[in-house]
């Protein structure tokens, strides 16, 4: 049996979510996660939403994601609001994943990535805790990957949710730890 080689996904740490969900302490606690993660070799992949001009993937029917033609170019490929965070800022080697949907999986080459990567355990990081962790920690275990939610480095509108999803709903199908241990144990 080979090695187990892991991957830490950095998912919607961009400029848009940031300012509207994020906090100091959880982007700190992403960015001591991605620091770790570069200095022990682990891949880094960042993970942000982002649609075409004119929203095509954006069906009408779909509740997260319906009303954001009437928004203009907020949320555009190309707009200021989908990048990634300059706290985060990624490396030219690291990739950076635009998915169209809230799984980091849904309408992106993620899976891709990580096959070509060999990756089988993943670490996840995101904003928020109820969107993209909890939709990509499904679809990956689903998956088969092995995974890990940094819950420092998640972060969530409504702390209850969080704290419930960390404490409860994620250890059934995750390690839940923090990025200062989950960088211990590299």
């Amino acid at each position: 049996m080979s090695e187990s080689r892991t991957a830490l996904l950095v998912m919607d740490f961009q400029n848009g979510i940031v300012e509207r969900l994020g906090s100091d302490s959880v982007v700190g606690a992403a960015g001591r996660a991605v620091e770790a993660a570069r200095s022990a070799g682990v891949p880094v992949m960042f993970v942000r939403v982002a649609f075409r001009p004119g929203y095509p993937e954006a069906a009408a029917a779909n509740l997260a994601f319906g009303a954001l033609a009437q928004t203009g170019d907020a949320f555009t490929q190309d707009s200021p609001a989908t990048q990634v965070i300059a706290a985060l800022a990624p490396r030219a080697d690291e990739p950076v994943v635009v998915k169209r949907r809230v799984s980091a999986f849904s309408g992106s080459d993620l899976d891709v990535l990580l096959r070509a990567a060999r990756a089988d355990s993943l670490v996840l990081a995101g904003i928020a805790t109820s969107g993209v962790v909890l939709s990509t920690l499904r679809q990956a275990a689903d998956l088969d990957y092995r995974l890990t939610v940094l819950a420092d480095a998640c972060g969530d509108q409504d702390p209850e949710v969080h704290r419930v999803l960390t404490e409860k709903v994620f250890p059934r199908q995750a390690l839940v730890t923090t990025a200062d241990e989950w960088a211990k144990s590299l």
